[in-house]
């Protein structure tokens, strides 16, 4: 039985056996990191600690009405979808390594990858990434070694929590990171030509992009491929739903955050990244790819078609170093998307967009609040301008029980006074006029 200091002489006993006083311990820390005294209570029964756990989980905002988004959504989720993935076989099952015995677990990431394939327009998706954001920075390294180029591209337009990813993730990389400016709410088409070149390996877009504004990124593919680029798109599965797949602009590789597909927006995760691709490409793809194949007496079957992590025989010809993947919640998108079928996501997707506009032409009717980019399509989010600044205005729309939004100067410069607006398909008419009468209020 290991041995659990409980007491402060226990402790004690402890340290003396390994020959350590408890400054020694912890020598590695700092002074003004450490504390004199942590005022940790001595050791009480399970009720208590549930019950002072309860208190302090009482503390956290949860009644807030949500108008958040920038990545994440509030989105409905059937009870069902908990019922099944919950089941105890699903928990428990990690990685395939004998395929005869984890056709269940193998069949169903083959079923996720089906789903986003159809969703994106392409032909071939991984069995999961870890979240949107490593799904792109993973797509653009995909994009660097088919080209053998060492250039991207990325309009700022692309979700500023994935550019700081990428940055990070590249920063020791001889990677060249040229940024194109978004000002009219869409992809900034002259300053991406110009930056356009034969050392380009890749150009990064999102539809909708961060600020909710829809574009077609046809013509950009075409100059992309003109000059040997390729084009990367990432996507809200959620408005695959009624908008055009990436794969119909020509994209050559789809990813995005897979939260929005039946997964609770939590605090923080874990989420969900899904990569797709063409077929020609599949092999430069990371990650695990579940094919369907037949036995010796003809049956169906499923096998790890391609594995492509350097513990297996990859090794350093390896296409990431991933060592696990998301697949419970990869399960859970199929499971979502398997209640909610072809007609259900086209409603709900057309609800975001209907309610979302709604809530557009309502706050906007409040004197001084001004759209910020006029005549632009959008799904589900928009921006719209404040005359005062938007992180105050948000802080004070908590007190009166709203998360109302996202302020965009966090991430963008001359933005102090816009905020970011999401609405999904669970927000009803009532709650966005009550956003509307507290917003004017608070003005």
């Amino acid at each position: 039985m290991p041995f659990i200091a409980n007491t402060a002489q226990q402790r004690k006993q402890m340290l003396s056996e390994i020959g350590l006083s408890m400054d020694e311990l912890f020598s590695d820390i700092s002074s003004e990191l450490m504390r004199e005294n942590f005022n940790l209570p001595d050791q009480v029964g399970e009720m208590e600690v549930v019950k002072c756990l309860a208190e302090l989980a009482q503390k956290n905002s949860t009644h807030l009405t949500c108008f958040l988004g920038g990545g994440f959504y509030d989105h409905f989720i059937p009870s069902a979808v908990y019922s099944i993935i919950s089941r105890s076989e699903f928990y428990t099952a990690y990685t395939p390594y004998q395929p005869e015995l984890s056709q269940g677990t193998l069949q169903g990431m083959y079923e996720y990858q089906s789903m986003i394939c159809r969703l994106c327009g392409t032909e071939a998706a991984n069995a999961s990434l870890y979240d949107g954001g490593t799904a792109l920075y993973e797509a653009m390294m995909m994009a660097l070694r088919i080209t053998r180029r060492n250039k991207i591209i990325i309009d700022d337009s692309v979700n500023p929590i994935y550019r700081v990813m990428i940055q990070s993730y590249t920063r020791n990389l001889n990677i060249e990171l040229d940024k194109s400016h978004c000002t009219t709410g869409l992809a900034n088409r002259d300053e991406i030509m110009s930056l356009l070149d034969e050392d380009t390996g890749a150009v990064i877009l999102q539809n909708p992009n961060f600020f909710g504004c829809i574009d077609d990124f046809t013509e950009i593919a075409e100059a992309a491929h003109k000059k040997g680029a390729l084009l990367i798109v990432s996507c809200y599965p959620i408005s695959l739903g009624i908008l055009k797949t990436p794969g119909e602009m020509g994209a050559d590789i789809v990813t995005g955050e897979g939260q929005s597909l039946g997964i609770p927006m939590s605090f923080g995760g874990p989420y969900l990244g899904f990569m797709a691709t063409r077929m020609k490409y599949v092999r430069k793809m990371p990650g695990r790819i579940v094919g369907k194949t037949t036995d010796t007496k003809g049956r169906e079957g499923y096998v790890l078609t391609l594995q492509t992590r350097e513990q297996h025989i990859r090794r350093d010809k390896a296409t990431s170093n991933i060592c696990s993947n998301e697949a419970l919640c990869a399960l859970t998108a199929s499971v979502y998307l398997s209640l909610l079928g072809k007609d259900g996501l086209k409603e709900t997707a057309q609800l975001c967009a209907d309610k979302a506009s709604y809530a557009y032409q309502r706050l906007t009717s409040i004197p001084a609040v001004k759209q910020r980019f006029k005549g632009k399509w959008f799904f589900n989010e928009f921006v719209i301008d404040l005359p005062t600044d938007a992180a105050e205005v948000i802080g004070s729309l908590i007190e009166k029980g709203f998360a109302a939004g996202f302020p965009l100067s966090r991430y963008y410069n001359n933005m102090e006074n816009s905020m970011l607006i999401a609405v999904t398909e669970k927000r009803t008419k009532q709650e966005i006029g009550m956003l509307a009468e507290a917003l004017e209020a608070v003005l």
